[in-house]
């Protein structure tokens, strides 16, 4: 049977665990043309070393990404001891080495500097613009960008094996738009020498934990057996999975029909809040604002009210 071109109107999330050595752009496209999917979008770039979970979007949930975006995430990953390299990573070229290698007492007794919020340059190769430009496209050109110190917040980071003096392994829970791999950088140095990142793996995004992932080679093979795409379609998660932190409003049957038609509705007995979402029988219908005691639909979700 050949596949619709345009592709199926579903909703909801998957939680793939990305394999290391693909990037994020491939695996979504992968899962997208698995799911025969109309529209995707993934919350959270994953460098190709890294493996672990990529959350994937499908249809109207690609409108509640941004609550994945500004999730915190945890990371396990583990750092080489000795070498600097271009990317940050075992992937780039080596720039720089050295002979020390810090203590495990060294390392605790540095650790807390890491943790709050911290400054943090971001490593050369990554998406981060600068001139208009991204800053990877600038170091394989053979160009140093010179990028600007960020505020990120770390909230805890525990060493899990430090058995060899050659690496060290340890799991970070963080906010948005921390770089692991500048983790490694700056505590190499703050340590007298230098640290690159040899293995990262993502266990968390906000509600989506390994527990509920999917290998892309698993999901490849159901898709080959199944003999029609209700089993994949068993995988997803509601979109509603991602708004369990927001205010959450329950309307009437003629209340839904209003928001859906962009219409703010009264509701004095809530509390302002700038993000809230509002739903018909746990079905989500709009994300919006509350103000002056009226929900504001802001962005429409288009699910079936029946």
């Amino acid at each position: 049977m050949a596949r619709r071109r345009k592709g199926r109107d579903i909703s909801g999330w998957l939680v793939l665990d990305k394999p290391s050595g693909l990037g994020s752009t491939p695996a979504l496209a992968r899962a997208k043309y698995l799911f025969e999917a109309r529209k995707a979008g993934h919350a959270g770039t994953l460098d190709p070393l890294a493996s672990g979970i990529l959350p994937i979007a499908f249809g109207e949930a690609t409108k509640t990404v941004s609550m994945m975006m500004d999730a915190e995430k945890e990371y396990e990953c583990t750092i080489e001891w000795g070498v600097a390299t271009n990317t940050d990573d075992s992937e780039g070229v080596e720039t720089a080495r050295s002979d020390h290698r810090p203590s495990l007492d060294d390392v605790w007794a540095v650790l807390p500097e890491f943790i709050g919020k911290i400054m943090q340059v971001p490593p050369a190769f990554s998406a981060i613009h600068k001139d208009g430009e991204r800053a990877y496209k600038l170091a394989r050109r053979g160009e140093t960008p010179e990028l600007d110190a960020r505020q990120v917040r770390i909230d805890n980071i525990e060493v899990m094996d430090s058995a060899s003096p050659e690496r060290i392994s340890l799991k970070v829970s963080c906010g948005k738009g921390t770089y692991i791999r500048a983790i490694a950088r700056d505590l190499g140095l703050r340590l007298g020498t230098f640290g690159h990142i040899s293995m990262l793996r993502r266990t968390r995004v906000g509600v989506f934990s390994l527990n509920n992932a999917i290998g892309l080679e698993k999901l490849g093979h159901l898709g080959h057996i199944a003999a029609d795409l209700i089993e994949l379609d068993c995988l997803l998660l509601p979109l509603e999975t991602v708004l369990d932190d927001i205010p959450a409003l329950a309307l009437s049957e003629e209340q839904a029909r209003m928001v859906r038609h962009g219409r703010s509705i009264p509701v004095a007995s809530l509390p302002s809040t700038p993000i809230a979402w509002a739903g018909y029988q746990s079905r989500a219908i709009a994300l919006g604002e509350i103000v002056e005691g009226q929900f504001r639909p802001g962005r429409i979700i288009n699910q079936p009210l029946d």
